[in-house]
Order: structure tokens, then sequence, then C-alpha cells
């Protein structure tokens, strides 16, 4: 199984993309600006997208991919994300006013888009690999997700803060070879970092503490001109575990 980042960071920028994680050549976990690092015929082989939560940075590249290769394949993307979401996004995006429902188009019977409601605690089954949906903490109804091939395993927090269950869920598990997890502020705007449900470095570490695995660790979702900040708190934080910066681009076979 092969893990490619498309994009990873909290904001835009020079050489800065938004969350979207490629899985092999077929599967997409989010679809911020991230997307736009695929070529054409590399979006063309899209399936299946598992969507964490609504917010912007996570979908802003899945309207666009849609358009893009309406006229290149012969079978529906499916969007796998939380009921809550899914209302969210046929409400706010695929409405004809933001952008046109491509879950009819170009026909009801032979859509671009098929949208597919997921509940936390159910794994979908792709090939060889099985994506688990774990419910965590944020603003809006949210997910991350534990992906498996059988052998080896990774897992992506999503956008969350201070939970129980997501690391539940990850120690119900035998193992856990990479955890890709968000750390958006440093601790000096821990107020702030509280009131957006997201982590923190003090945070982040507080709740590694629950977790019985000790994967490689590769931080994402840094708030842009922080990162080295946040990376460097998050070390001085974490004693037991080594920390790594994620960036867009990286790859991982596992």
């Amino acid at each position: 199984m092969n893990l490619r980042i498309l994009g990873c960071s909290g904001g835009i920028g020079a050489a800065l993309n938004t969350t979207s994680l490629l899985i092999d050549d077929d599967v997409l976990i989010d679809g911020g600006t991230g997307i736009s690092e695929l070529s054409l015929e590399e979006m063309a082989r899209i399936r299946h997208i598992f969507v964490t939560h609504s917010h912007l940075d996570h979908i802003a590249g899945i309207p666009m991919l849609l358009d893009s290769i309406f006229e290149h394949i012969q079978q529906p993307v499916v969007l796998h994300t939380r009921p809550e979401t899914l209302q969210i996004l046929k409400e706010h995006i695929f409405n004809w006013k933001v952008w046109p429902d491509f879950s009819c188009l170009p026909s009801i019977d032979n859509p671009v888009l098929q949208l597919e409601a997921m509940e936390p605690g159910t794994r979908f089954r792709i090939g060889n690999r099985s994506i688990e949906m774990i419910a965590v903490n944020h603003a809006v109804p949210a997910a991350g997700y534990r992906v498996q091939n059988g052998v080896r395993s990774f897992a992506f927090s999503g956008d969350t803060t201070s939970n129980d269950g997501f690391w539940e869920a990850l120690n119900r598990h035998d193992r856990l070879d990479l955890l890709i997890v968000e750390s958006a502020f440093p601790d000096e705007d821990r107020e702030l970092s509280t009131k957006a449900c997201h982590y923190c470095p003090q945070l982040l570490a507080d709740d590694l503490k629950k977790l019985r695995h000790r994967p490689k660790l590769f931080l994402t979702h840094l708030k842009p001109g922080y990162e080295d900040t946040i990376v460097e708190q998050c070390r001085s934080r974490i004693a037991d575990m080594q920390v790594n910066r994620l960036f867009g681009g990286d790859r991982f076979k596992l």
C-alpha cells in the first residue's frame, strides 16, 4: 500500500496545499487544494474519496476534480463521509448555486459522483484495503480514518482535539505503523485552539499518552508561519516518540 501526501498544510501559500492523501492510485482521504498536484490522468483514476469533515480546506478540490474528469471516467467517483457531512455537501456545495450537483450529472442514472453515507465505527473494503471511520472531536461532525492492507496500517486523525474515542479505536487493533495527527496551533494559542477544536502541542502530548502503540508519528495541519514552533514544541512535550513534520510530496510504503 502506497501513501502519497498531496497536501497537509493548515493553509495555502507558496508550496503549501491543504489536506489530501492519496492511497495507491485510486483512493483519496480528503480533497483539499492538494488535489491540484495530480495530473488529469491521475485524477481520472480516483474511484473513492473518504472525507473527514465539511470544512473548506478538506473539500475545496473535490468540485473541481469532478468537473475536470467529467468526460474521462466510465463509473462514478464514490464519496464516503458521515451522514451529517453528506447533508452539508448537498445543501451548501453541490446545490446548483455554489457548484452543479454532480450526483445527477450527466444524468441521474449515470452520475459522475455517488454519495454514500458512512457511520463511525464501520469499515469499507476496497481490494485488500480496509478503511475504518472513527468519530473525532471537532467543531463540526468529523472523523478520522484507520487504513489497513492486511499487513500494515496507518491512521489519520483529520481535524480534532482532546478526545478518548479516536485513541480507544486505535488501541483495539494489534498494531499501528504510521500515525498522521494534527497540531494546528502553537501552545501560545491554546485558548483559540480549544475554541476551534484543534490540537496544540500540549493537548496532543496529553492525548498521545492514551495510545498504547508507538507508530511513526507525523504532524499535519500546521498553521502557516508557525510550523517550526509547533514542531519544536511537540518534540519538547512528546518524550517517548520521534516527532516528524509531514510535508506535501511525502511518500510512504506500507
